[in-house]
């Protein structure tokens, strides 16, 4: 059964594959736990938390963030998405910098997160993210019965259960990441 929170309904995420950036439908196909995980159509000017949250009557503390960052070490290039309740925000400076193991963070470019992921700015969701880049989700999402993320495009949300967001593949739980 699809979850739906405050004013938002979902249907089945793969039963609308239109509502997904190309990645993300490719990644639920191949994720045992698709069946957890809805999709709601938005209006693409509330693609933005707090205003989602105003317009749908939801709980700021159930949606989640991704944001990309990165930092490089001895020439190498590290990048990890790093998903945040969004009544938080991610320990770039100390918990990601360390777990990267690099001198300093930075966030990715919006191009390059765009054009890396195959996603849209502010649509970009820890479904279906390039191989290459780590996965760090805030411990404290497990907890969330209900969780909104980007769908990878600005016109829709996925909804699923926070534990879902742990057991993403290559999920990396992390105590603190968001502060």
């Amino acid at each position: 059964m699809t979850p739906s929170l405050g004013t938002l309904t979902t249907v089945p995420a793969l039963d609308r594959p239109d509502l997904l950036a190309d990645p993300v439908a490719a990644a639920l196909r191949a994720w045992p736990g698709a069946a957890e995980v809805g999709v709601v159509e938005i209006d693409p000017g509330l693609a933005d938390t707090a205003a989602l949250c105003e317009a749908a009557d939801l709980p700021l503390e159930a949606s989640a963030n991704c944001v990309v960052v990165m930092g490089r070490r001895d020439g190498e290039e590290r990048v990890a998405a790093c998903v945040v309740a969004a009544d938080t925000r991610a320990d770039v400076n100390t918990t990601v910098r360390k777990l990267l193991d690099v001198r300093k963070c930075s966030f990715l470019s919006m191009e390059r997160a765009v054009e890396e992921s195959g996603m849209e700015y502010g649509g970009i969701t820890p479904v279906g993210l390039p191989a290459g880049w780590r996965l760090l989700v805030d411990a404290r999402l497990r907890d969330v019965p209900v969780a909104v993320i980007g769908s990878g495009v600005r016109r829709s949300k996925l909804l699923l259960p926070g534990s879902s967001l742990t057991a993403l593949p290559a999920a990396e739980v992390v105590e603190g990441l968001g502060r």
